[in-house]
């Protein structure tokens, strides 16, 4: 594998958002395609990602499934065959007790859920030797990996899930295990340079007790021709928490133990023959410069082609499970389509971005625009064009043109009554649906209101009301609250813009000497049976005009 050609720096691509670049829009995963095709790879190419199955799999860790995927979609688009890869790292250790847990449906549940003691008994084993604490894998690691897969199926990403604990157990991590073991002093004069306590006593190797189970990262000797290192089982820090080595000694085989971190992600590399990784901002620093240097000088290979993504926030706060701050694919899919989640990937990848379920109807009109100009439906400038003509059949799982989208928002609306034939109905009065769109059209259509609904209910937002659509509430109304509706209903007639009409709602309550508090409490009874409700104008601009104009001279 030779080297990326002179001048290119891994770190840093086009940015999407700039201007005045001469080549105008440039796909971030067409650059990343550039420079794997330029080092000459073997087929398939290897596109690898990988994870550490500690805590929930959440909405984060999709970065490197999509971001990879991307790539890999790209060099396929150009005849080459690809394998897309992801490494559970699941002969880790057990370092701590997460707060929260996923159960394979996709729900986050805390400790008092499951059988938390599963967990407490078996800190310091590999995550495969761990009992699942809800009772339904065969380990805790293989738990987590089904996430994983899950969550990469979900989103259309055809991902193989690699587990480390099998590569151990087939030996296929033997080779690299004893090379290290023969090159010693060199993999510690590397290592020293970026971790303490790398001293002449360190040994490239922890070893899993045959008595506790526990990882042991105290190495007495090594005996390369019988494939084998002697131990003696000592207490490990693990965080702000020592956990207690049971003091046995004995002899396990290389495929019984596993290699420190550093190494065993350039292992990966060497043994899988990885071709591309993408990873988060916090390996750039440590880990990549050193798995650069482990490769080179210890292994002697070139390492993969790097990029480095920004980490993105969710609701303005950092993914945490301990904190509760975590969402999970599944959930996200219960709010938006598939295709509107890899988009949001699909963005530039050295962009900090934030999540913000609160106002996913911005993310999802983002993308329906990115639609539309790729169809030829609305203008757009050169440039966004063509970044609509390069993403837009990356993000669908077909291109189909007779796909119509309801504007989410207008979904939310819809939302407001159970009765799916009349959101069909009005639908198809505000012109949304036509008598020419086909029926697999209108029911996917449609089903993004069931999406919009679950949006208000979660976020409790001005959408999150019960439409009294087929009954009209019963309300007494003064002359001068009949003549302020009327002339409402007039202006509703004649105009369809939201601040105009929340701007006539205040100028009617005026005209007829009305309270402007009773006028819009008369509004939110009519409409909803309650005494508030969302900002009145922009509500009744969403709402199909018959039904407004007979509610508020209570016709219907």
């Amino acid at each position: 594998m030779n080297a990326d050609p002179e001048g290119a720096d891994p770190y840093t691509l086009h940015d999407e958002d700039g201007e005045g670049d001469e080549r105008g829009y440039v796909f971030w995963a067409d650059e990343i395609a550039d420079r794997i095709e330029s080092r000459g790879p073997d087929e398939p190419i290897i596109v690898k990602g990988g994870i550490s199955p500690s805590g929930v799999p959440h909405l984060g860790n999709v970065n490197e499934i999509l971001r990879g995927y991307f790539v890999a979609e790209v060099l396929r688009e150009r005849g080459h065959e690809v394998r897309q890869v992801f490494t559970a790292d699941d002969r880790d250790r057990l370092r701590g007790i997460p707060r929260k847990l996923a159960d394979l449906d996709g729900n986050v549940v805390g400790l008092g859920e499951v059988d938390a003691g599963a967990l407490g008994r078996n800190l310091g084993k590999p995550y495969t030797d761990v009992p699942d604490p809800f009772g339904c894998c065969d380990s805790y690691g293989a738990h987590f990996s089904t996430l994983i897969e899950r969550s990469a199926e979900a989103v259309g990403v055809p991902l193989e899930i690699v587990s480390n604990t099998r590569m151990y157990e087939e030996g296929e991590f033997e080779a690299p295990i004893r090379y290290l073991l023969e090159n010693q002093d060199r993999a510690r004069e590397v290592l020293s340079a970026y971790q303490d306590g790398v001293d002449e006593s360190y040994v490239p190797f922890l070893a899993r007790c045959e008595n506790c189970g526990h990882l042991t990262d105290r190495v007495l000797g090594v005996d390369l021709d019988g494939d084998s290192v002697e131990y003696e089982c000592v207490d490990v820090e693990a965080g702000e928490q020592v956990i207690e080595g049971c003091g046995h000694r004995g002899t396990v085989s290389f495929r019984e133990g596993k290699l420190p971190w550093r190494f065993e992600w350039v292992a990966q590399w060497k043994v899988l023959g990885v071709d591309f990784e993408p990873f988060g901002k916090d390996h750039a620093e440590g880990s990549w410069p050193s798995g650069v240097d482990i490769a080179r000088n210890v292994f002697e290979f070139e390492p993969p082609v790097p990029m480095v993504y920004e980490w993105f926030t969710l609701n303005s706060e950092p993914f945490s499970s301990s904190a509760g701050n975590v969402m999970l694919v599944s959930e996200v899919l219960e709010l938006i389509e598939p295709e509107v989640l890899r988009y949001f990937f699909a963005k530039e990848p050295g962009r900090a971005r934030d999540f913000d379920v609160k106002r996913i109807d911005l993310l999802v009109d983002e993308f329906d625009r990115l639609e539309r100009i790729y169809f030829g439906e609305e203008q757009a400038d050169e440039r966004e064009r063509a970044r609509a003509e390069r993403i837009y059949p990356l993000v669908v799982e077909e291109v189909r043109e007779e796909r119509i989208r309801l504007p989410y928002t207008f979904a939310a609306v819809l939302g407001m009554t159970d009765d799916p034939e009349l959101r069909e109905e009005i639908a198809r009065r505000e012109g949304h649906v036509s008598e020419e769109t086909p029926e697999w059209a209108i029911e996917e259509a449609l089903s993004r209101v069931e999406r919009a609904r679950t949006w208000a209910r979660r976020t409790g937002n001005e959408y999150d009301y019960e439409l009294q659509r087929t009954d009209l509430p019963a309300v007494d109304l003064d002359p001068e609250v009949e003549r302020a509706l009327e002339d409402l209903a007039s202006f509703v007639e004649e105009h369809d813009d939201p601040e105009e009409i929340q701007g006539e709602i205040y100028e009617a309550a005026k005209r007829h000497d009305v309270p402007v508090g009773e006028f819009f409490a008369t509004g939110y009874r009519l409409f909803f049976d309650q005494e508030q409700g969302p900002k009145l104008g922009p509500f009744l601009a969403k709402l199909d005009r018959e039904f407004v104009l007979a509610r508020l001279r209570r016709e219907r």
